[in-house]
């Protein structure tokens, strides 16, 4: 799930920043927690985020198997040199081709409902980069499982998917190399987030503005 923003990966020639998998989740959920879990190696745990670790903790602990009809690989350590990725799988379920050999398909743990989400869908698809780059094949689908739903989300990696994938890679990767942390932005998203009161985003400049919208959204409007 996660790497180390410091390590570097050679590129065309020059140096280049390692993207952890995990912080292509954590910048399309808010690009100020990407910086300051994987630039400023700040990371706070609230109530979320310890049922979070508990979800992983099984999947965390590295093992095989072989069940419904699938071999599987917990823990699993993935990179890609070309697009300079590092990180590892919760979970890799290899199922037998038809013509022979076997088909990766990463699945990955999530603490939430059962949900359809950029951030998690472009996390899942850099596990595909990466196993397709390792195993010399191609990944076709995933699935992220919903612990509090107890059931999977299939994701197919589309076209458009792969290019929203790639282009959040570059725009980590400039991110984290420039070593700049984003000012605060008040949305809904940051309440239960572990670093809202770190973070303080409700004294940010928009936050009044938020929270009008919010207070007029919920208002009954008066009969005309």
């Amino acid at each position: 799930m996660s790497g180390f923003a410091g390590s570097s990966a050679a590129g065309d020639g020059e140096e280049r920043l390692l993207v952890p998998l995990s912080a292509l989740n954590h910048f399309l959920f808010c690009e100020r927690r990407c910086a300051l879990i994987h630039s400023e190696n700040v990371f706070v745990t609230n109530a979320f985020v310890a049922q979070g670790n508990r979800v992983h903790e099984r999947v965390d602990v590295g093992g095989y198997a072989n069940r419904r009809g699938c071999r599987t690989v917990r823990a699993l350590p993935l990179f890609n040199d070309r697009l300079g990725l590092t990180g590892r799988a919760d979970l890799v379920e290899f199922w037998p081709r038809p013509g022979g050999g076997e088909e990766p398909r990463p699945v990955d743990y999530k603490r939430g409902r059962r949900a359809a989400w950029d951030n998690d869908r472009v996390q899942l698809c850099a596990q595909a980069f990466c196993l397709e780059e390792m195993f010399a094949t191609t990944v076709r689908s995933g699935s992220v499982y919903h612990a509090l739903s107890r059931r999977r989300t299939r994701v197919d990696f589309t076209a458009d998917l792969r290019r929203l994938t790639v282009d959040t890679i570059a725009a980590v990767r400039r991110l984290l190399a420039s070593g700049a942390v984003p000012a605060p932005v008040y949305r809904p998203r940051c309440h239960g987030c572990s670093f809202e009161d770190s973070c303080l985003p409700a004294q940010s400049p928009h936050a009044d503005r938020l929270s009008r919208y919010l207070r007029d959204l919920f208002q009954p409007k008066a009969a005309p």
